[in-house]
């Protein structure tokens, strides 16, 4: 199919090459022209100079940035110039509210819009192993799932407009919880005197086995956290998820107090850290500090108001 790619972060641009890898004839744009030169070098693909240019045409418009402005931007600029009853698939993160607009707007020049956010991190984009939970049109899933299918293990339709967002939602609130669980485990493991790396091996295996304690584990016990899924998108994330329960009436007070956690590890210099590093967050307090809990995380989420980097997948 003749695809365009707007987007070549650390997601996006092997996500893009798995495409071309496919088969597909693949435009693409990214903001850093730099980037969009070094991809159409390694994948064979087009490179443009603009949106409107990449997706001229384009039977399917896939997006990956940061925001949902962003996504707002991209979509205004590329619906004008897509081939006539195209789909956009946006595998950005981002609010049910904004994927359910853009549908409607998609709708009203006769095209599609498929929200898909992904989970698997930089790492599953690289091996083509994405999980890709999509909402939209029965029509628009059936044209793009296959295509998807280039660089994700599993792929399913949860819905209408919107739908995919919401089980991402459901999907950071269960990492936020397993990872502070699995920090506290760390932390009270190396205060037992205990060997981590024998307590990995006696637990790994039994009940408390998850993915993030066979990826994380290790690097948390050696206080490595520079890689992965970076505590700023994860506090961007969780901003949606809380807004959104704010909505619906969901009562989410472990993801609230995990979200201040991550505020604490952004103070101490973390914003770019893997999301394991909430481990740093307790290692960090002093006993003294721990132990009264003077301050209370959820007020230092700051949610109302709040200032918080949110970086694009740029």
């Amino acid at each position: 199919m003749k695809v365009a790619f707007i987007g070549l972060g650390v997601m996006g641009f092997p996500m893009a090459g798995h495409l071309a890898k496919a088969g597909h004839a693949v435009s693409v744009f990214n903001r850093s022209t730099e980037k969009t030169h070094r991809w159409a070098q390694a994948f064979g693909g087009r490179a443009c100079l603009a949106i409107a240019e990449a997706a001229r045409e384009a039977e399917l418009v896939f997006l990956c940035v940061g925001r949902d402005d962003d996504v707002r931007e991209v979509v205004a600029q590329a619906l004008p110039t897509m081939a006539s009853g195209a789909v956009i698939v946006d595998h950005t993160t981002t609010s049910a509210r904004l994927a359910r607009d853009m549908a409607v707007l998609a709708a009203s020049s006769g095209k599609a819009f498929l929200d898909a956010p992904v989970s698997g991190g930089q790492a599953g984009a690289e091996a083509g192993q994405l999980t890709v939970m999509c909402g939209g049109t029965d029509l628009a899933f059936a044209r793009a799932e296959p295509v998807i299918g280039a660089f994700a293990k599993a792929v399913r339709h949860l819905g209408e407009a919107g739908s995919g967002q919401l089980a991402k939602m459901v999907n950071q609130i269960a990492i936020a919880g397993v990872v502070q669980g699995l920090a506290e485990a760390m932390h009270f493991a190396k205060r037992a005197g205990l060997d981590t790396g024998d307590v990995f091996a006696a637990i790994s295996k039994g009940a408390a086995q998850s993915w993030q304690m066979d990826n994380r584990w290790a690097t948390m016990a050696e206080g490595k956290f520079d890689f992965g899924f970076a505590v700023d998108w994860m506090r961007k994330d969780l901003g949606l998820v809380l807004d959104e329960a704010k909505s619906n009436g969901a009562r989410l007070a472990l993801t609230e107090l995990v979200d201040g956690y991550y505020s604490e590890v952004q103070a101490m210099g973390g914003r770019r850290w893997d999301t394991s590093s909430l481990v740093a967050r307790l290692e960090n307090h002093d006993d003294r500090h721990f132990g009264n809990r003077t301050s209370d995380p959820r007020r230092a989420s700051g949610r109302a108001g709040r200032s918080v980097y949110f970086p694009t997948a740029q």
